[in-house]
């Protein structure tokens, strides 16, 4: 019997027995759906999560207080006892490093309205200050105008460098550069827009205004807790340079030689290795669950093929009586069962793939296929086919010919 033929007739057990078949199709979709849209989304989320981190320089280095990424149980007590990372820290790490480049803050001082004569945003807009290393370090391109000259640092000076989005709304139509914006009442020159970088996880990140970070300073004080971003260079010096950055920021900080480091030292690697745990986890959540429906899904294959062994008893004996070996009914079994399962795990693949791009989409990211889950599927409901299916198919083959064609 040919695999067309084995196919059409479960396509027939399906079609004489709808509610039963229609539920255990359910059950077997569900389970693989659970499994694919799982792994699809998470899948979608590593992609864009990875792409977004390449916007970063891969050589980038961020000091922060705090984790940016922590996973499980978080003493966040004891981060809240170190003491900040200063501006005059920040300063000190300049003059002291020896071969780190692109040494510059990352603190967002204020989320305020920005307005333009009669123009104004909506009050979302991060006050940032920074230094001439700032658009660098965090991949941001210069579409118009200038960047932050070591001078603007030196003196302080009253300019400011606006995201795509802060141009749009305020500029329509007009040139933004040598125009004075106003934020909190203080007026800033605009020396410089970016490109537009678009969005991550739904945030814009071109809703900002950056302003050297010695005039914020003046403003909001030096005292306040920052972030600081260095470049190592290349991605080979990484680790050297991580090495050199833990040396220097204990001595600036006065850090005991038998004490942990009281500060955070981050990269693209360990921002990914951080996430890669994340994803791991719900990985295992959805085959935990999609596992736990495809063991009731099985079972249900095994009941539905009891039930057609036992509808099908005279079919059965006339094969038998013209010549059918045990091995033959066994075999059509069997193949019928791994065809149920197979029906089944090409809808939740389907309707899996599907759902799990919705991600995608809301992202604006590009749609993924997780073939390797898809090919494991398919593996995998072929050996349920075969584990929930052996049964019956034995079952099948032992019958009685004659007890078979006097069955009613």
């Amino acid at each position: 019997m040919n695999i067309l033929e084995i196919f059409r007739q479960s396509f027939e057990s399906i079609r004489a027995n709808k509610l039963r078949s229609s539920l255990t199709l359910l059950a077997i979709s569900v389970g693989v759906f659970a499994i694919i849209s799982a792994n699809t989304a998470v899948l979608v989320l590593d992609t864009y999560f990875k792409n977004t981190l390449s916007l970063m320089g891969g050589d980038v280095i961020t000091v922060t207080k705090f984790p940016a990424i922590q996973m499980g149980p978080t003493d966040w007590e004891r981060f809240r006892n170190r003491q900040d990372i200063t501006i005059a820290q920040m300063e000190q790490l300049m003059d002291l490093s020896e071969s780190a480049s692109g040494i510059g803050p990352n603190r967002t001082y204020r989320v305020a309205r920005v307005t333009f004569g009669e123009q104004e945003t909506e009050p979302n807009i991060s006050i940032t200050g920074g230094n001439e290393h700032y658009l660098m370090n965090n991949a941001y391109v210069i579409e118009s105008g200038r960047n932050f000259l070591p001078e603007d640092i030196d003196y302080a000076r009253a300019v400011a460098i606006i995201g795509a989005d802060v141009a749009s709304a305020l500029f329509e139509g007009m040139d933004p550069i040598a125009k004075t914006i106003r934020i909190e009442g203080r007026p800033y020159t605009v020396i410089g827009v970016t490109e537009e970088k678009g969005n991550v996880f739904g945030q814009t990140l071109d809703r900002f205004v950056v302003i050297p970070y010695s005039n914020l300073a003046g403003i909001y004080g030096r005292n306040q807790n920052i972030g600081i971003q260095v470049r190592a260079g290349s991605v080979e010096r990484v680790a050297d340079m991580i090495d050199e950055l833990t040396g220097v920021l204990r001595a600036i900080r006065k850090v005991d030689p038998a004490a942990e480091n009281d500060f955070e030292i981050a990269t693209n690697e360990s921002l990914g290795g951080a996430f890669d745990q994340f994803t791991g986890v719900l990985y295992t959540i959805g085959f935990v669950i999609g596992g736990i429906v495809l063991l009731g899904a099985g079972i249900g294959v095994m009941n539905i093929m009891l039930v057609s062994v036992t509808e099908r008893t005279r079919e059965i004996g006339v094969r038998k009586a013209v010549g059918a070996t045990k091995k033959a009914i066994t075999s059509q079994f069997l193949m019928e069962s791994i065809a149920i399962c197979q029906i089944g795990g090409v809808i939740g693949i389907a309707a899996g793939i599907g759902l799990g791009n919705l991600a995608a989409m809301w992202l604006g990211s590009s749609v993924v296929i997780p073939w390797g889950s898809a090919i494991g599927a398919v593996v995998g409901m072929t050996f349920t086919g075969v584990l929930f299916g052996v049964y019956p198919a034995y079952k099948a083959s032992q019958l009685d010919p004659i007890d078979s064609l006097r069955y009613e």
